[in-house]
């Protein structure tokens, strides 16, 4: 039995509108009803990679920091009663991408993700800026449960790679809004746990240093000014 895999998009392109502005410094665009209502259920929050998040887990044991004592970056956000020295050892969070916030931008963390979908259809970009080489590598896979087609419900991110994300409908082929359009939800276990002290955002001119102009040209929708 021959297995059809999905053919990678070239050039990758969004199939929703790209958010123009930093979402995480705006309202949020009224949801679909049953789209509210999930984020309503799930006591989500506008995320500032973009889409909504909830965290429901933070192990309560503490493991030393692997990581380097100076944070990613120089504006991160410092958890009330974080110690640079310790890590929690683990966390998670559900992730969600709708129509109206349709990405994630791209970030990495330092520690290692695992993702387990739930619902939902999307397309993930990695690059791998913690290789060897002057161009990193760009790798891209669509998230889904039609898994004879090749589509992950699974897939790990290890740290140091800077990842983004986003929506696609649930139909292949079909068209943005309505039904077919849905939403990508996920979880997201970070090991050891996630503090935006080991996070940081990919800038547009950052893009260009680490896979040259012409594929940052492509891909430049997806990180930030």
């Amino acid at each position: 039995m021959t297995i059809s895999t999905p053919k990678p998009e070239s050039p990758l392109t969004p199939y929703f509108p790209v958010p123009t502005k930093d979402t995480s410094k705006q309202a949020p665009k009224e949801e679909a009803p049953q789209i509210d209502a999930v984020i309503n259920a799930l006591k989500m929050l506008p995320h500032i990679e973009g889409g909504y998040y909830a965290e429901t887990d933070r192990d309560p044991r503490l493991v030393p920091s692997p990581f380097p004592d100076t944070p990613s970056s120089p504006d991160f956000f410092q958890r009330q009663g974080f110690n640079p020295s310790h890590r929690n050892a683990s966390t998670t969070i559900y992730y969600l991408i709708t129509p109206n916030s349709p990405q994630g931008n791209f970030h990495r963390n330092r520690a290692r993700t695992v993702h387990t979908l739930h619902r939902g259809r999307g397309r993930y970009v990695l690059i791998h800026a913690d290789e060897e080489g002057k161009e990193k590598r760009v790798e891209s896979f669509v998230v889904g449960l039609d898994v004879a087609r090749g589509e992950k419900p699974q897939w790990i991110v290890e740290g140091g790679k800077y990842k983004a994300s986003y929506l696609l409908p649930d139909v292949e082929g079909g068209e943005g809004g309505g039904e077919a359009s849905g939403w990508l939800l996920i979880s997201e276990t970070v090991v050891p746990g996630f503090e935006f002290f080991d996070h940081d955002f990919l800038t547009k001119s950052g893009l260009k240093e680490l896979v040259g102009e012409e594929k940052a040209a492509e891909l430049d929708w997806l990180a930030r000014e």
